[in-house]
Protein backbone atom coordinates (compact mmCIF):
# COMPACT_ATOMS: atom_id res chain seq x y z
CA UNK A 1 0.00 0.00 0.00
CA UNK A 2 1.06 3.73 -0.61
CA UNK A 3 3.05 5.24 2.42
CA UNK A 4 1.33 8.60 4.38
CA UNK A 5 3.60 10.57 6.33
CA UNK A 6 0.83 11.53 9.19
CA UNK A 7 -1.25 9.54 11.84
CA UNK A 8 -4.42 8.24 10.05
CA UNK A 9 -6.82 5.83 11.96
CA UNK A 10 -10.90 5.91 12.40
CA UNK A 11 -11.80 8.73 13.81
CA UNK A 12 -8.63 9.41 16.88
CA UNK A 13 -8.88 12.01 19.47
CA UNK A 14 -5.01 12.71 21.50
CA UNK A 15 -5.13 15.17 24.05
CA UNK A 16 -1.37 16.41 24.98
CA UNK A 17 -2.28 18.83 28.10
CA UNK A 18 -0.27 20.84 30.25
CA UNK A 19 -3.03 21.02 32.61
CA UNK A 20 -5.66 18.60 32.02
CA UNK A 21 -9.40 20.00 31.39
CA UNK A 22 -11.78 19.98 34.57
CA UNK A 23 -13.87 16.85 33.72
CA UNK A 24 -17.66 17.99 33.33
CA UNK A 25 -21.13 15.78 34.68
CA UNK A 26 -22.92 14.30 32.06
CA UNK A 27 -25.36 16.42 29.82
CA UNK A 28 -29.17 15.54 30.61
CA UNK A 29 -30.92 13.63 27.29
CA UNK A 30 -33.92 14.05 25.77
CA UNK A 31 -35.65 11.06 23.70
CA UNK A 32 -36.80 12.27 20.50
CA UNK A 33 -40.14 10.60 18.75
CA UNK A 34 -38.47 11.30 15.25
CA UNK A 35 -37.68 7.72 13.24
CA UNK A 36 -40.16 4.76 13.63
CA UNK A 37 -37.71 2.81 11.56
CA UNK A 38 -36.05 -0.30 12.88
CA UNK A 39 -33.44 -3.54 12.03
CA UNK A 40 -35.74 -6.88 11.86
CA UNK A 41 -34.96 -9.81 10.48
CA UNK A 42 -34.11 -13.46 11.34
CA UNK A 43 -30.66 -14.98 12.14
CA UNK A 44 -29.00 -13.57 9.10
CA UNK A 45 -29.38 -9.95 11.18
CA UNK A 46 -28.85 -10.78 14.63
CA UNK A 47 -25.32 -8.76 13.86
CA UNK A 48 -25.21 -5.46 11.49
CA UNK A 49 -28.02 -2.96 12.15
CA UNK A 50 -25.60 0.39 11.38
CA UNK A 51 -26.25 3.91 10.51
CA UNK A 52 -24.95 6.19 8.21
CA UNK A 53 -24.62 9.63 9.07
CA UNK A 54 -24.16 11.94 5.89
CA UNK A 55 -25.49 15.58 4.65
CA UNK A 56 -27.24 14.36 1.28
CA UNK A 57 -28.52 17.79 0.68
CA UNK A 58 -25.81 20.31 0.88
CA UNK A 59 -27.26 21.84 3.87
CA UNK A 60 -25.02 20.72 6.12
CA UNK A 61 -27.34 19.10 8.65
CA UNK A 62 -26.68 15.39 9.47
CA UNK A 63 -29.28 12.87 7.07
CA UNK A 64 -29.43 9.38 8.49
CA UNK A 65 -28.86 6.37 6.06
CA UNK A 66 -30.21 2.81 8.29
CA UNK A 67 -30.09 -0.24 7.89
CA UNK A 68 -33.03 -2.11 8.11
CA UNK A 69 -31.94 -5.85 8.14
CA UNK A 70 -35.56 -7.91 6.22
CA UNK A 71 -37.04 -4.43 6.37
CA UNK A 72 -36.52 -2.15 3.71
CA UNK A 73 -33.47 0.60 4.48
CA UNK A 74 -34.71 3.85 5.44
CA UNK A 75 -32.99 7.67 3.76
CA UNK A 76 -34.22 10.13 6.43
CA UNK A 77 -33.15 13.72 5.62
CA UNK A 78 -33.15 16.15 8.08
CA UNK A 79 -35.66 18.89 8.36
CA UNK A 80 -33.05 21.71 9.64
CA UNK A 81 -35.89 23.32 11.22
CA UNK A 82 -34.05 24.02 15.00
CA UNK A 83 -35.80 20.94 16.08
CA UNK A 84 -34.93 16.74 15.68
CA UNK A 85 -36.83 16.04 12.54
CA UNK A 86 -36.65 13.50 9.77
CA UNK A 87 -38.52 13.10 6.55
CA UNK A 88 -38.12 9.66 5.01
CA UNK A 89 -37.33 9.81 1.20
CA UNK A 90 -38.28 7.35 -1.33
CA UNK A 91 -35.30 6.33 -3.30
CA UNK A 92 -33.74 3.68 -4.35
CA UNK A 93 -31.48 3.35 -1.64
CA UNK A 94 -34.20 2.01 0.35
CA UNK A 95 -33.56 -1.81 -0.93
CA UNK A 96 -33.60 -5.12 1.31
CA UNK A 97 -30.91 -6.99 3.48
CA UNK A 98 -28.89 -4.43 4.35
CA UNK A 99 -26.60 -4.65 7.38
CA UNK A 100 -24.89 -1.07 7.25
CA UNK A 101 -23.60 1.26 4.91
CA UNK A 102 -20.86 4.29 5.54
CA UNK A 103 -20.96 7.42 3.68
CA UNK A 104 -17.51 8.08 1.16
CA UNK A 105 -17.47 10.27 -1.56
CA UNK A 106 -15.99 7.56 -4.04
CA UNK A 107 -16.43 9.15 -7.13
CA UNK A 108 -14.44 12.81 -5.54
CA UNK A 109 -17.56 14.74 -7.26
CA UNK A 110 -18.48 16.85 -4.27
CA UNK A 111 -21.52 14.72 -3.86
CA UNK A 112 -21.57 11.89 -1.02
CA UNK A 113 -22.30 8.41 -2.23
CA UNK A 114 -23.45 5.40 0.00
CA UNK A 115 -21.32 2.00 0.62
CA UNK A 116 -24.00 -0.23 1.11
CA UNK A 117 -23.73 -3.59 3.12
CA UNK A 118 -25.69 -6.36 2.75
CA UNK A 119 -26.89 -10.24 3.29
CA UNK A 120 -26.15 -10.47 -0.53
CA UNK A 121 -24.54 -8.17 -3.33
CA UNK A 122 -23.15 -5.04 -1.67
CA UNK A 123 -23.84 -1.93 -3.29
CA UNK A 124 -22.30 1.45 -4.02
CA UNK A 125 -25.35 3.97 -4.37
CA UNK A 126 -23.47 7.07 -6.11
CA UNK A 127 -25.26 10.20 -5.13
CA UNK A 128 -26.87 12.83 -7.31
CA UNK A 129 -27.38 15.63 -4.90
CA UNK A 130 -30.84 16.37 -3.09
CA UNK A 131 -30.58 13.13 -1.71
CA UNK A 132 -30.76 11.21 -4.49
CA UNK A 133 -28.98 8.17 -5.61
CA UNK A 134 -28.22 5.49 -8.34
CA UNK A 135 -26.69 2.21 -8.44
CA UNK A 136 -23.20 2.67 -9.53
CA UNK A 137 -21.88 -1.08 -8.92
CA UNK A 138 -21.66 -1.27 -13.05
CA UNK A 139 -20.68 2.02 -13.44
CA UNK A 140 -17.57 1.81 -11.54
CA UNK A 141 -16.94 -1.68 -12.54
CA UNK A 142 -17.28 -2.69 -8.91
CA UNK A 143 -17.84 -6.60 -7.88
CA UNK A 144 -20.56 -6.51 -4.89
CA UNK A 145 -20.26 -10.34 -4.41
CA UNK A 146 -23.03 -12.46 -2.87
CA UNK A 147 -21.76 -12.78 0.73
CA UNK A 148 -23.02 -11.85 3.84
CA UNK A 149 -21.43 -8.75 4.47
CA UNK A 150 -20.73 -6.83 8.04
CA UNK A 151 -17.88 -4.65 8.10
CA UNK A 152 -16.02 -2.18 5.86
CA UNK A 153 -13.11 0.51 6.11
CA UNK A 154 -11.74 2.83 3.31
CA UNK A 155 -8.70 4.73 2.22
CA UNK A 156 -7.31 6.95 -0.12
CA UNK A 157 -3.70 5.24 -2.19
CA UNK A 158 -3.69 8.45 -4.73
CA UNK A 159 -5.49 10.47 -6.76
CA UNK A 160 -7.95 7.77 -8.06
CA UNK A 161 -10.82 5.56 -5.87
CA UNK A 162 -10.17 5.05 -2.63
CA UNK A 163 -9.26 0.98 -1.49
CA UNK A 164 -11.81 -0.39 0.27
CA UNK A 165 -12.06 -3.51 2.62
CA UNK A 166 -15.15 -5.89 3.12
CA UNK A 167 -15.07 -7.73 6.04
CA UNK A 168 -17.62 -11.13 5.50
CA UNK A 169 -18.92 -13.41 8.20
CA UNK A 170 -20.51 -16.67 7.41
CA UNK A 171 -20.29 -18.58 4.62
CA UNK A 172 -23.62 -18.43 2.64
CA UNK A 173 -24.69 -21.42 0.75
CA UNK A 174 -25.92 -20.69 -2.69
CA UNK A 175 -29.52 -22.67 -2.77
CA UNK A 176 -33.02 -20.94 -2.77
CA UNK A 177 -32.95 -20.53 0.94
CA UNK A 178 -29.57 -18.92 0.76
CA UNK A 179 -28.37 -21.28 4.33
CA UNK A 180 -25.15 -20.67 6.26
CA UNK A 181 -22.32 -23.17 6.71
CA UNK A 182 -20.36 -22.80 9.66
CA UNK A 183 -17.44 -21.65 8.06
CA UNK A 184 -15.93 -17.65 7.36
CA UNK A 185 -16.35 -16.28 3.95
CA UNK A 186 -13.01 -14.41 3.02
CA UNK A 187 -12.87 -10.74 3.24
CA UNK A 188 -11.97 -8.82 0.39
CA UNK A 189 -10.00 -5.85 -0.29
CA UNK A 190 -10.81 -3.67 -3.34
CA UNK A 191 -8.22 -1.20 -5.06
CA UNK A 192 -9.36 1.40 -6.32
CA UNK A 193 -8.33 3.31 -9.84
CA UNK A 194 -8.63 6.05 -12.17
CA UNK A 195 -12.45 5.73 -12.59
CA UNK A 196 -13.34 2.90 -11.15
CA UNK A 197 -12.26 -0.24 -8.97
CA UNK A 198 -9.94 -3.80 -9.72
CA UNK A 199 -10.22 -7.04 -8.99
CA UNK A 200 -11.27 -7.95 -5.22
CA UNK A 201 -8.24 -9.64 -3.42
CA UNK A 202 -8.93 -12.10 -0.77
CA UNK A 203 -7.40 -11.90 3.15
CA UNK A 204 -7.02 -15.60 3.58
CA UNK A 205 -7.48 -16.77 6.51
CA UNK A 206 -10.76 -14.94 7.66
CA UNK A 207 -12.77 -15.36 10.82
CA UNK A 208 -16.24 -14.32 10.99
CA UNK A 209 -15.35 -10.41 10.56
CA UNK A 210 -17.42 -7.74 12.41
CA UNK A 211 -15.16 -4.95 12.05
CA UNK A 212 -12.70 -3.20 9.89
CA UNK A 213 -10.18 -0.78 10.38
CA UNK A 214 -7.43 0.93 8.24
CA UNK A 215 -4.65 2.17 10.78
CA UNK A 216 -1.21 3.77 11.14
CA UNK A 217 -0.63 1.95 14.87
CA UNK A 218 2.82 2.78 14.72
CA UNK A 219 2.73 6.74 13.21
CA UNK A 220 5.20 5.53 10.39
CA UNK A 221 3.23 5.84 7.88
CA UNK A 222 2.26 2.39 7.12
CA UNK A 223 -1.16 1.92 6.27
CA UNK A 224 -2.58 -1.77 7.76
CA UNK A 225 -5.45 -3.14 8.61
CA UNK A 226 -6.62 -4.29 11.68
CA UNK A 227 -9.44 -6.82 11.56
CA UNK A 228 -11.87 -7.70 14.42
CA UNK A 229 -13.35 -11.15 14.16
CA UNK A 230 -16.59 -13.58 15.93
CA UNK A 231 -14.92 -16.32 17.72
CA UNK A 232 -18.46 -18.26 17.50
CA UNK A 233 -17.55 -19.62 14.30
CA UNK A 234 -14.05 -19.45 13.60
CA UNK A 235 -11.95 -22.00 13.89
CA UNK A 236 -7.93 -21.58 14.81
CA UNK A 237 -8.87 -17.95 14.58
CA UNK A 238 -7.69 -14.71 16.22
CA UNK A 239 -8.07 -10.80 16.22
CA UNK A 240 -5.92 -9.87 13.13
CA UNK A 241 -3.57 -7.18 11.38
CA UNK A 242 -3.09 -7.29 7.99
CA UNK A 243 0.23 -5.48 6.13
CA UNK A 244 0.30 -4.76 2.16
CA UNK A 245 3.88 -3.07 2.21
CA UNK A 246 5.47 -6.72 0.96
CA UNK A 247 3.69 -6.86 -1.87
CA UNK A 248 0.44 -8.57 -1.30
CA UNK A 249 -1.69 -9.28 2.02
CA UNK A 250 0.38 -10.91 4.92
CA UNK A 251 -1.04 -11.16 8.27
CA UNK A 252 0.98 -10.23 11.12
CA UNK A 253 2.58 -12.87 13.07
CA UNK A 254 3.46 -13.50 16.64
CA UNK A 255 7.32 -13.36 15.02
CA UNK A 256 6.43 -9.45 14.65
CA UNK A 257 5.20 -9.11 17.96
CA UNK A 258 1.42 -10.04 17.08
CA UNK A 259 -0.08 -11.47 20.38
CA UNK A 260 -2.40 -13.83 19.37
CA UNK A 261 -5.80 -12.95 21.07
CA UNK A 262 -9.42 -14.51 20.66
CA UNK A 263 -12.68 -12.84 21.58
CA UNK A 264 -16.18 -12.42 20.08
CA UNK A 265 -14.77 -9.46 18.41
CA UNK A 266 -18.14 -6.95 17.15
CA UNK A 267 -16.56 -3.39 16.55
CA UNK A 268 -13.23 -1.52 16.57
CA UNK A 269 -12.91 2.34 17.87
CA UNK A 270 -9.40 4.27 18.03
CA UNK A 271 -7.85 7.15 20.52
CA UNK A 272 -5.19 7.99 22.31
CA UNK A 273 -5.92 6.85 25.81
CA UNK A 274 -2.62 6.89 26.55
CA UNK A 275 -1.57 10.07 25.97
CA UNK A 276 1.93 8.59 24.01
CA UNK A 277 0.77 9.70 20.42
CA UNK A 278 -0.23 5.91 19.86
CA UNK A 279 -3.97 5.01 18.89
CA UNK A 280 -5.06 2.29 21.11
CA UNK A 281 -8.28 0.24 20.52
CA UNK A 282 -11.66 -0.34 22.48
CA UNK A 283 -12.90 -3.84 20.85
CA UNK A 284 -16.25 -4.96 21.88
CA UNK A 285 -16.84 -8.34 22.71
CA UNK A 286 -19.08 -10.24 25.15
CA UNK A 287 -17.72 -9.84 28.43
CA UNK A 288 -15.03 -7.84 29.10
CA UNK A 289 -14.30 -5.09 26.34
CA UNK A 290 -10.77 -4.92 25.60
CA UNK A 291 -8.62 -1.72 25.73
CA UNK A 292 -5.50 -2.27 23.62
CA UNK A 293 -2.06 -0.15 24.12
CA UNK A 294 1.40 -0.80 22.46
CA UNK A 295 3.73 -2.00 25.09
CA UNK A 296 7.04 -1.65 23.45
CA UNK A 297 6.17 1.86 21.64
CA UNK A 298 5.70 1.49 17.65
CA UNK A 299 8.65 -0.79 17.13
CA UNK A 300 6.12 -3.85 16.74
CA UNK A 301 2.56 -4.39 17.60
CA UNK A 302 2.95 -6.18 20.51
CA UNK A 303 -0.33 -5.08 22.63
CA UNK A 304 -1.62 -5.35 26.30
CA UNK A 305 -5.27 -4.65 27.88
CA UNK A 306 -5.29 -1.70 29.75
CA UNK A 307 -9.28 -2.00 29.92
CA UNK A 308 -9.40 -2.46 33.93
CA UNK A 309 -7.10 -0.30 35.22
CA UNK A 310 -8.92 2.59 32.55
CA UNK A 311 -12.36 2.05 33.94
CA UNK A 312 -14.14 0.82 30.01
CA UNK A 313 -14.50 -2.77 30.52
CA UNK A 314 -18.14 -2.65 30.92
CA UNK A 315 -18.42 -6.41 30.97
CA UNK A 316 -21.63 -5.90 33.08
CA UNK A 317 -24.68 -4.21 33.00
CA UNK A 318 -24.51 -1.09 34.81
CA UNK A 319 -28.68 -0.75 35.37
CA UNK A 320 -31.17 -3.17 36.26
CA UNK A 321 -31.48 -6.38 38.18
CA UNK A 322 -29.25 -8.28 35.46
CA UNK A 323 -25.41 -9.34 36.54
CA UNK A 324 -24.73 -12.16 33.45
CA UNK A 325 -21.73 -11.06 31.31
CA UNK A 326 -22.66 -8.09 28.54
CA UNK A 327 -22.85 -7.66 24.92
CA UNK A 328 -21.61 -4.65 23.06
CA UNK A 329 -21.68 -3.77 19.74
CA UNK A 330 -20.89 -0.44 18.33
CA UNK A 331 -18.18 1.50 20.18
CA UNK A 332 -17.76 5.50 19.51
CA UNK A 333 -15.22 8.17 21.03
CA UNK A 334 -16.87 11.93 21.42
CA UNK A 335 -16.80 14.39 23.95
CA UNK A 336 -20.70 14.88 24.69
CA UNK A 337 -20.10 16.90 27.46
CA UNK A 338 -17.57 19.31 25.73
CA UNK A 339 -15.48 19.42 28.34
CA UNK A 340 -12.20 18.50 26.46
CA UNK A 341 -11.87 15.06 27.89
CA UNK A 342 -12.89 12.02 25.47
CA UNK A 343 -15.91 9.89 26.24
CA UNK A 344 -16.91 6.68 25.16
CA UNK A 345 -20.45 4.82 24.12
CA UNK A 346 -20.81 1.56 23.88
CA UNK A 347 -24.22 0.51 21.93
CA UNK A 348 -25.19 -2.87 23.95
CA UNK A 349 -27.73 -6.02 23.85
CA UNK A 350 -28.46 -9.81 23.91
CA UNK A 351 -27.84 -11.42 20.49
CA UNK A 352 -31.07 -12.13 20.37
CA UNK A 353 -31.70 -15.34 23.56
CA UNK A 354 -28.40 -15.87 24.78
CA UNK A 355 -29.15 -17.36 27.85
CA UNK A 356 -25.61 -16.90 29.26
CA UNK A 357 -25.07 -13.12 28.41
CA UNK A 358 -27.22 -10.81 30.07
CA UNK A 359 -30.83 -10.05 28.62
CA UNK A 360 -31.16 -6.45 30.72
CA UNK A 361 -27.88 -4.61 29.06
CA UNK A 362 -28.51 -0.75 28.70
CA UNK A 363 -25.68 1.05 27.17
CA UNK A 364 -22.75 2.80 28.48
CA UNK A 365 -21.54 6.13 28.42
CA UNK A 366 -18.48 6.63 30.09
CA UNK A 367 -17.10 10.01 30.93
CA UNK A 368 -13.96 10.60 30.41
CA UNK A 369 -11.87 11.77 33.59
CA UNK A 370 -8.41 14.31 34.19
CA UNK A 371 -6.43 11.06 34.81
CA UNK A 372 -7.41 9.33 31.95
CA UNK A 373 -9.90 6.96 33.77
CA UNK A 374 -13.71 6.31 32.28
CA UNK A 375 -16.66 6.52 35.22
CA UNK A 376 -20.46 5.61 33.81
CA UNK A 377 -22.09 8.11 33.13
CA UNK A 378 -25.51 6.78 31.40
CA UNK A 379 -27.97 6.88 34.51
CA UNK A 380 -27.01 10.70 35.30
CA UNK A 381 -27.51 11.00 31.37
CA UNK A 382 -31.42 9.72 31.64
CA UNK A 383 -30.39 7.51 28.79
CA UNK A 384 -31.02 4.13 30.05
CA UNK A 385 -33.15 1.56 28.73
CA UNK A 386 -33.02 -2.25 28.00
CA UNK A 387 -33.51 -2.35 24.33
CA UNK A 388 -31.11 -4.13 22.11
CA UNK A 389 -28.82 -1.81 20.10
CA UNK A 390 -26.34 -2.40 17.71
CA UNK A 391 -25.20 0.73 15.15
CA UNK A 392 -24.94 3.87 16.93
CA UNK A 393 -23.92 7.77 16.14
CA UNK A 394 -22.45 10.43 18.58
CA UNK A 395 -23.27 13.30 16.18
CA UNK A 396 -25.18 16.68 16.65
CA UNK A 397 -28.41 16.40 14.84
CA UNK A 398 -29.57 19.81 15.36
CA UNK A 399 -26.54 21.59 14.95
CA UNK A 400 -27.03 23.20 18.31
CA UNK A 401 -23.25 22.44 19.51
CA UNK A 402 -23.96 19.89 21.46
CA UNK A 403 -23.48 15.66 20.39
CA UNK A 404 -26.98 14.22 20.38
CA UNK A 405 -26.89 10.00 19.91
CA UNK A 406 -28.34 7.56 17.55
CA UNK A 407 -28.91 4.39 18.25
CA UNK A 408 -30.35 1.41 15.64
CA UNK A 409 -32.19 -0.89 17.79
CA UNK A 410 -32.99 -4.57 16.65
CA UNK A 411 -37.02 -5.16 16.46
CA UNK A 412 -37.45 -2.23 18.05
CA UNK A 413 -37.66 1.47 17.03
CA UNK A 414 -34.65 3.92 16.43
CA UNK A 415 -33.65 5.48 19.63
CA UNK A 416 -32.59 9.72 19.09
CA UNK A 417 -31.30 11.30 22.46
CA UNK A 418 -31.27 15.17 22.43
CA UNK A 419 -28.36 16.24 23.87
CA UNK A 420 -29.97 18.80 26.29
CA UNK A 421 -27.35 19.99 28.98
CA UNK A 422 -24.81 22.37 29.66
CA UNK A 423 -21.76 21.56 28.44
CA UNK A 424 -18.16 23.32 27.88
CA UNK A 425 -17.12 25.59 24.91
CA UNK A 426 -16.39 23.35 21.60
CA UNK A 427 -15.19 24.32 17.70
CA UNK A 428 -16.67 21.95 14.46
CA UNK A 429 -14.67 21.74 11.49
CA UNK A 430 -15.83 21.09 8.20
CA UNK A 431 -12.78 19.56 6.18
CA UNK A 432 -13.03 21.11 2.61
CA UNK A 433 -10.41 19.70 -0.08
CA UNK A 434 -10.53 20.74 -3.58
CA UNK A 435 -10.06 17.38 -6.09
CA UNK A 436 -9.88 14.03 -5.25
CA UNK A 437 -10.88 12.73 -1.79
CA UNK A 438 -13.26 16.53 -1.10
CA UNK A 439 -14.13 15.07 2.39
CA UNK A 440 -10.14 15.11 3.44
CA UNK A 441 -10.26 11.32 4.60
CA UNK A 442 -7.37 10.54 5.97
CA UNK A 443 -6.30 14.66 7.14
CA UNK A 444 -5.02 15.23 10.86
CA UNK A 445 -6.65 18.23 12.37
CA UNK A 446 -5.01 19.96 15.61
CA UNK A 447 -6.93 22.52 17.78
CA UNK A 448 -5.16 24.08 20.60
CA UNK A 449 -5.66 26.70 23.58
CA UNK A 450 -2.41 27.55 24.57
CA UNK A 451 -2.35 24.51 26.84
CA UNK A 452 -4.11 21.72 25.34
CA UNK A 453 -3.67 20.26 21.94
CA UNK A 454 -6.67 18.03 20.30
CA UNK A 455 -5.48 15.95 17.73
CA UNK A 456 -8.00 13.83 15.48
CA UNK A 457 -7.61 11.79 13.03
CA UNK A 458 -10.57 11.39 10.10
CA UNK A 459 -10.99 8.31 8.25
CA UNK A 460 -14.30 5.40 7.39
CA UNK A 461 -14.06 2.32 9.13
CA UNK A 462 -14.69 0.65 12.47
CA UNK A 463 -17.54 0.95 14.59
CA UNK A 464 -20.22 -1.78 14.29
CA UNK A 465 -21.65 -1.71 10.54
CA UNK A 466 -21.54 2.28 10.26
CA UNK A 467 -19.72 5.80 10.39
CA UNK A 468 -20.09 9.35 9.52
CA UNK A 469 -19.02 12.17 6.98
CA UNK A 470 -19.37 15.98 7.66
CA UNK A 471 -18.69 18.01 11.34
CA UNK A 472 -16.14 17.01 13.12
CA UNK A 473 -16.93 17.87 16.74
CA UNK A 474 -13.90 18.74 19.48
CA UNK A 475 -15.08 19.95 23.14
CA UNK A 476 -12.57 22.20 24.40
CA UNK A 477 -13.89 23.15 27.86
CA UNK A 478 -13.49 26.91 28.78
CA UNK A 479 -11.58 27.58 25.94
CA UNK A 480 -12.72 31.07 24.28
CA UNK A 481 -10.40 31.34 21.46
CA UNK A 482 -8.69 28.58 19.73
CA UNK A 483 -6.44 27.70 16.92
CA UNK A 484 -6.98 25.08 14.10
CA UNK A 485 -4.46 23.56 12.05
CA UNK A 486 -4.72 20.64 9.34
CA UNK A 487 -2.53 18.45 7.61
CA UNK A 488 -4.02 17.30 4.56
CA UNK A 489 -4.31 14.24 2.63
CA UNK A 490 -1.33 14.91 0.58
CA UNK A 491 1.05 15.63 3.65
CA UNK A 492 0.68 19.45 3.19
CA UNK A 493 0.39 21.53 6.42
CA UNK A 494 -1.60 24.21 6.77
CA UNK A 495 -0.90 27.14 8.95
CA UNK A 496 -2.17 27.74 12.65
CA UNK A 497 -5.36 29.74 12.07
CA UNK A 498 -7.47 31.41 15.68
CA UNK A 499 -11.17 31.01 16.26
CA UNK A 500 -13.58 31.79 18.30
CA UNK A 501 -14.90 28.94 19.96
CA UNK A 502 -18.93 27.55 19.84
CA UNK A 503 -18.48 28.41 16.14
CA UNK A 504 -19.23 25.91 13.06
CA UNK A 505 -16.00 26.83 10.76
CA UNK A 506 -15.24 25.70 7.23
CA UNK A 507 -11.24 24.78 6.58
CA UNK A 508 -9.60 24.38 2.98
CA UNK A 509 -6.01 23.82 1.85
CA UNK A 510 -5.60 27.44 1.00
CA UNK A 511 -4.81 27.82 4.45
CA UNK A 512 -8.71 30.15 4.60
CA UNK A 513 -10.89 29.56 7.60
CA UNK A 514 -14.58 30.15 6.68
CA UNK A 515 -17.28 30.83 9.35
CA UNK A 516 -21.03 28.92 8.82
CA UNK A 517 -24.16 29.27 10.56
CA UNK A 518 -26.92 27.18 11.02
Amino acid sequence: MARRWWPISAIVLTLAACGAPEALPAPSFAAVDAITHSYDGDFNFYVGGGVAVLDCNDDRYPDLYLAGGESPAGLFVNQADGEISFSETEDPVGIEGVTGAYPLDIDSDGVLDLVVLRFGENVLFRGLGDCRFEPANDTWGFDGGDAWTTAFAAHWEDDGFPTMAFGNYLVVVDDENRRQDWSCEDNVVVPGRTGGFGSPTPLSPSHCTLSLLWTDWARNGTVDLRVSNDRHYYVDGQEQLWTFETGGPTEYAPSDGWKRLEIWGMGIASHDVTGDGLPDYVLTSQGDNKLQTLSDGADRPLYTDIAIRRGTTAHRPHAGDDVLPSTAWHPEFGDVNADGLVDLFLAKGNVEAEPDHATDDPNNLLLGQPDGTFVEGSAEAGIVHMGKTRGAALVDLDLDGRLDIVEVNRAAPVRIWRNEGNTGRWLQVWLSHPGPNPNAVGARLEIRDGETTWTLDHEIGGGHAGDQQGWIHVGVGSARTVEARVTWPDGSVGPWIETRTDRYVELSPAGELVEWSP
